[in-house]
């Protein structure tokens, strides 16, 4: 596939930045602006773009890393591509993009699009191991076996991963699930556990990550998973969400107890005109979680 010159990519990095990483890890953005099963606001589709270019405002240098993490990485932007018509010829589309990705040694970090994309993205790594653990912040406990008869709908992107029977899951911040997810939820104790964000003043961090040492993590990011207030740029804006910190301080200790944190997504950022603290919030988090996992998480 096609990728943008450093300068158009993600972090808008200069030649020279880009050439001085040339040998070290490698890690891939792709953008997927699946748009497909929204059920309240629209606007997904923009924002992998949206992301991108906020990005090239974010400060390289990282104050707690105390170093500029994106010289720990090779990086390389796709070029904006169709996307399959369809949800599940999308999801077979990004396996394969994903799994191509994952052959070249590189790290995979989609983003989105909504949140149905997940599944897509995770197949490849299924393939490859059989204790993947799936780290979600999300509103939404996302446990529907579908939606307006939609079985890969957003509201159902977490039950579409647990369809493979070796993935655990842990929830960061839901405050929203429905009746009929109660059940399934009920009988998959063992592999579920959602931390929910009206406890959060009580979560201990340390319980939070314990299930995800020693193993293969797949973060997920539903942008939703933070409060209104801080991110209203999404389909659908629950009240009680995370701030900034909280959820930083989950990603840090999870990369210091996870066996390794494999491969990452961001999803449902739904920009708005002249509102650009979100489409930054969004970048600065996904150069966050780059630099917690190739530059190591500061103690």
């Amino acid at each position: 596939m096609e990728t943008l010159a450093p300068s158009q990519g993600f972090l808008g990095l200069s030649d020279e930045e880009a050439a001085g990483t040339a040998g070290k890890p490698g890690v891939t953005i792709v953008p997927f602006g699946l748009e497909a099963s929204v059920s309240y606001g629209g606007g997904t589709a923009r924002g992998p773009q949206a992301i991108i270019d906020a990005s090239h405002q974010v400060e390289l240098f990282d104050e707690e890393l105390w170093r500029e993490p994106c010289r720990d990485y090779d990086l390389t932007t796709l070029a904006p591509f169709p996307l399959e018509t369809g949800i599940p010829r999308a999801l077979d589309q990004l396996e394969a993009i994903v799994g191509g990705i994952l052959d070249q040694g590189r790290f995979p970090l989609t983003l989105g699009g909504e949140h149905s994309l997940t599944v897509g993205a995770l197949r490849p790594f299924l393939k490859r191991f059989d204790d993947l653990v799936i780290l979600q912040f999300d509103a939404h406990a996302d446990l529907r076996d579908g939606y307006d008869g939609e079985p890969y709908s957003h509201a159902a992107a977490m039950r579409r991963c647990l369809d493979a029977p070796g993935v655990s899951l842990v929830s960061v911040g839901v405050r929203n699930i429905s009746a009929e997810e109660i059940p399934f939820l009920e009988v998959n104790r063992e592999r579920i556990q959602i931390h929910w964000a009206k406890d959060k003043a009580s979560w201990n961090i340390d319980e939070i990550v314990a299930p995800l040492a020693g193993r293969p993590v797949y973060l997920t990011f539903d942008l939703d998973g933070f409060d209104a207030s801080l991110m209203p740029a999404t389909g659908t804006p629950e009240p009680g969400g995370l701030f900034w910190d909280e959820a930083i301080n989950i990603i840090r200790a999870a990369s210091r107890v996870a066996g390794e944190i494999v491969g990452a997504d961001i999803v449902e950022l739904a920009p708005i005109a002249g509102l650009h603290a979100c489409d930054f919030l969004a970048a600065k988090l996904a150069h966050k979680i780059l630099a917690y996992r190739f530059s190591g998480a500061a103690r």
